[in-house]
C-alpha cells in the first residue's frame, strides 16, 4: 500500500442538507430542509444530481427527501464516521491541524508534528473560531455497489453528536453487527435561541421506518449469518478500512480543494438555518482572504482576492 496517503472508502456521490447557489456572480451557501444526493461531477450550476436523488424524490410524498435507507460498510462506528477538530487553510482548503481533543496532527514549518489538542476553545492556534468539529460519514445506498459509498460532511454539533451516539448504541445493542443493520438517515429539525427560534436541521440515524429495533437486530443476525456462510469477512474488511485511514496524516486531498473553496469558504457574509449550508464543513468558517478556484486543463489554478469578509451561521 502506498504510504502517506489516506485510503478512504470508494465514493460514488455526496449527501447534503443544503446547496451552494450563484447570486450576483458569487457562490453562496443556501439553507434547505431536505436531503440532496449528488454525483461527484459538477457543472456551472454546481454538483449534478445523482439518479438516486430523483428516485427518492418520486417516492417522497411531497417531493422532498427527508429520509434515506442506508447500510453501513463497517462494524466499527469510528470507521463509518470520522469526527475530529479540524482547521483548514482558508486559501487552499487543505487541512492544517486535526485533533481529537487530546492530541493533534499539525502541519508546521518543521513538517508534520504531534502536539497537545486542548479543543478549539482552549487553543491559541484555532485563530478565533476557525477550528471546528468536522465529521465525515460514509454510507451505502442501494445495491448497485456494495463497497461504494456516499459521503455526508458536516461541522454541525447536532449531527455529529447524534450520529456518534446512534452508531455506538446500535453497535452495542446489536452485538457488533452494525454493518448488517437496516438503517436510514433521517433529517430532524429543532429551534434554539441561538438560531433566533427559526428551525435548524441536522442528520440522525435510526432503524428503517416501520421496523422496530428488535426486528432490525433479528435481520442483522440473519444478514450476518448469510454473509459468513458465503465467506464474507467483515472483520477483515474493518481491519483493511482501519489501516487505510491511518495510512496518512489527513483524509482530505489536494484534489478536493476546489470543492472546499466553493462550498466551505463562501465569498461573502451569509446565513443558513441548516447546521451548515450544505452538509459540508466550512460553510460557517469566517475567512479573511476568500479564494476562487478554477480548473484549467485538468490542473487546479488558485486565484485569491483581497476582500475581507466573515460568514455568520447560527451556533449549534
Amino acid at each position: 500500500m502506498i504510504k502517506n496517503l489516506v485510503i478512504t472508502p470508494p465514493i460514488l456521490g455526496r449527501i447534503s442538507i443544503g446547496r451552494v447557489v450563484e447570486k450576483n456572480g458569487k457562490r453562496l451557501p443556501e439553507k434547505d430542509d431536505q436531503f440532496t444526493i449528488t454525483s461527484q461531477i459538477q457543472n456551472h450550476e454546481g454538483f449534478i444530481a445523482h439518479p438516486l436523488d430523483e428516485e427518492f424524490r418520486k417516492s417522497a410524498g411531497n417531493g422532498k427527501i427527508r429520509s434515506i435507507p442506508i447500510r453501513l460498510i463497517f462494524n466499527d462506528p469510528e470507521l463509518n464516521l470520522r469526527a475530529e477538530y479540524s482547521l483548514f487553510d482558508r486559501n487552499t482548503g487543505r487541512p492544517v491541524c486535526v485533533g481529537d481533543g487530546e492530541t493533534c496532527r499539525r502541519s508546521t514549518a518543521n513538517g508534520m508534528e504531534t502536539l497537545p489538542c486542548p479543543s478549539p476553545d482552549g487553543c491559541a492556534f484555532s485563530q478565533g473560531g476557525l477550528c471546528k468539529p468536522y465529521g465525515r460519514l460514509n454510507v451505502l445506498i442501494g445495491n448497485e455497489d456494495e463497497l461504494g459509498t456516499f459521503i455526508f460532511r458536516t461541522t454541525g454539533y447536532n449531527s455529529i453528536r447524534s450520529l456518534t451516539a446512534r452508531l455506538h448504541y446500535y453497535q452495542a445493542v446489536s452485538g457488533d453487527l452494525l454493518a448488517s443493520l437496516p438503517l436510514e438517515l433521517r433529517l430532524r429539525g429543532k429551534s434554539t435561541t441561538m438560531s433566533y427560534r427559526s428551525a435548524i436541521y441536522y442528520v440522525d440515524i435510526t432503524v428503517r421506518d416501520g421496523v422496530t429495533l428488535e426486528e432490525a437486530i433479528k435481520e442483522a443476525q440473519l444478514n450476518n449469518a448469510r454473509r459468513k456462510a458465503i465467506g464474507y469477512n467483515q472483520q477483515a474488511l474493518d481491519a483493511a478500512g482501519r489501516q487505510g485511514f491511518i495510512n496518512g496524516a489527513f483524509e482530505e486531498s489536494e484534489e478536493e480543494a476546489a470543492e472546499f473553496m466553493d462550498e466551505f469558504f463562501p465569498e461573502e457574509t451569509g446565513s443558513s438555518n441548516s447546521e451548515n449550508s450544505n452538509g459540508n464543513p466550512a460553510a460557517g468558517i469566517p475567512k479573511s482572504k476568500p479564494s476562487l478556484l478554477t480548473k484549467l486543463d485538468g490542473k487546479l489554478a488558485i486565484r485569491t482576492t483581497s476582500s475581507s469578509t466573515a460568514l455568520t451561521t447560527p451556533t449549534k
